[in-house]
């Protein structure tokens, strides 16, 4: 693979990252879904991992709703027709009818398949609240 076509590739990778999350903003799941393969993991930070059907049916019933998103890109690693996005995503959303502010690590799995990327697994992990100073 040439530098070339790994700047391609990321750059492809960073817009498609960007319509997913713009897409869960506006509750667009037609866009969300035409992202996605098949057989997507899409994992939660609760631990609970839903698949493509499983994660829309919540989405279009209002059990998780995104009310704004940050989603900064640490690295795009490339293998083969895999790209592995390593960041985090930080939200504030409404999760079964309670409100939490996220602030995760996260790991997007895409995949090339038929020329086309789709987002196969998704995993957030929590990063820890900082530890509290020691009293002097």
């Amino acid at each position: 693979m040439t530098t070339t076509d790994l700047d391609t590739i990321t750059t492809t990778i960073r817009e498609l990252e960007d319509r997913r999350y713009r897409a869960a903003l506006d509750k667009d799941w037609d866009t969300f879904a035409s992202l996605c393969h098949p057989a997507l993991a899409y994992a939660h930070s609760s631990a609970v991992t839903d698949t493509l059907e499983e994660y829309l049916a919540k989405v279009r019933n209002d059990y998780y709703v995104y009310h704004d998103i940050e989603h900064p890109i640490d690295e795009i690693r490339v293998v083969g027709d895999v790209a592995l996005v390593l960041g985090e995503m930080n939200a504030h959303i409404t999760a079964a009818g309670a409100q939490k502010t996220l602030r995760n690590k996260c790991l997007a799995v895409w995949t090339n398949t038929t020329g086309s990327w789709l987002l196969l697994a998704y995993q957030p992990t929590p990063i820890p609240a900082p530890a509290p100073s020691p009293a002097n």
